[in-house]
């Protein structure tokens, strides 16, 4: 696996990444605007876009989320997707190296639809690129995949009365994960593999790696209403095994937003969420913002039923899946803490504070609410 000699490895928590750490660079990019020029061309050269041929080279934003995710077109025709890293959120060129090789692995056995990282012209699948400052910036190229991102067809006003929703992909969404869990448990990594863990001091405290819930609430009944929530949750969390059937490589993010489709076939993109834990976190992860829509429990069901065809789970796990949704809501109340608004539709973005006041009022009536 290529590395660096600045590279660091790391299989557990990292810190926060520092304030000056940011994506701050890129706030005043909207989608479809173009990249800053240190980018565009540092990617270029990188990956040697378009110079073998002499052809025009456009990098424009798509979004900007846990990374800032740019499309790289060459002569107008889409080439690759390249992520900017936030400075501190990942470890080194390891951790991305190891990236590309569990989705390398999983394409070249057959689990499921990826796209192929690219390599730049160095042989490397990453590189470290400075801005006028001179603050270097991970990046990593993956080729493009034709189609649309799942959610995007959820509600589509033009499709009318075809239009996608949300529920229908769930089945397979779970076989999906199930698949993937099958093969980390049988895959050997390469030396070197370092990805980060998704362990309750990575989600939840003053450690928690995406921002503490506690500053997107004010005082009061609420904050103690979701403290209670959190205190039940985690003291099942907390006595989950860590055995290997039950702790380790899951893709962490495996929900609509992160599925391409083209036709009837569906490709699983953004493994930078990669990482250890316990693999029921997928089944929260695949609910993210979603938990307290009326749709939820049928989500939570069809995805159940997808898994279960592939890899049936212990009772245990159902009960630690419904725990870690709670925990996934508040990680991901804190999110919203340190992320744009324009990462989350609008919708989902102003239900994030009453959405999970509803989800802790159900987790504390019934801790499998989701699935019964």
């Amino acid at each position: 696996m290529p590395s660096t000699a600045a590279a660091r490895s790391t299989s557990g928590p990292q810190p926060p990444a520092p304030p000056s750490a940011s994506l701050a660079a890129f706030d005043a990019l909207v989608p479809g605007d173009p990249a800053p020029g240190w980018l565009r061309d540092g990617v270029a050269a990188s990956w040697r876009f378009g110079p073998a041929s002499g052809g025009n080279v456009t990098m424009r934003l798509i979004t900007v989320s846990e990374n800032a995710t740019f499309l790289v077109s060459v002569d107008e025709a889409p080439a690759a997707v390249v992520r900017v890293a936030r400075p501190g959120y990942l470890a080194g060129a390891d951790a991305f190296e190891s990236e590309v090789a569990w989705v390398a692995a999983l394409a070249a056995d057959g689990v499921c639809q990826v796209p192929a990282a690219l390599r730049t012209g160095n042989g490397t699948f990453c590189a470290a690129l400075a801005d006028e400052a001179g603050t270097d910036w991970w990046c990593v190229a993956y080729g493009y995949v034709a189609g649309q991102i799942l959610e995007d067809l959820f509600g589509d006003a033009d499709a009318g009365p075809d239009a996608a929703e949300p529920t229908s992909y769930y089945r397979e969404i779970g076989a999906i994960n199930a698949r993937l869990h099958e093969h980390a448990l049988r895959w050997t990594p390469p030396a070197g593999f370092a990805r980060h863990s998704w362990d309750v001091p990575d989600m939840l405290g003053p450690t928690a790696r995406w921002g503490r819930w506690e500053d997107a609430v004010e005082g009061g009944a609420e904050r103690e209403l979701l403290v209670r929530a959190q205190a039940a949750a985690l003291a099942v969390v907390r006595q989950a095994p860590r055995d290997p059937a039950a702790w380790g490589l899951v893709h962490a993010d495996l929900r609509p937003s992160n599925i391409m489709i083209s036709g009837d076939r569906l490709t699983v993109i953004d493994f930078d969420d990669c990482g250890h834990t316990w693999f029921q976190y997928d089944f929260a992860a695949a609910l993210s913002f979603l938990e307290h829509t009326p749709e939820a429990p049928t989500m939570a069901l069809e995805w159940l039923a997808g898994y279960t065809s592939v890899r049936p789970p212990a009772r245990e796990a159902v009960e630690l899946g419904c725990a870690l949704s709670m925990v996934r809501r508040l990680q991901m109340l804190g999110w919203t803490t340190t992320h744009r608004e324009d990462a989350l539709p609008p919708d989902l973005w102003s239900a994030q504070v009453p959405g999970t006041l509803a989800v802790a009022e159900s987790y504390l009536r019934n801790p499998t609410w989701l699935l019964d």
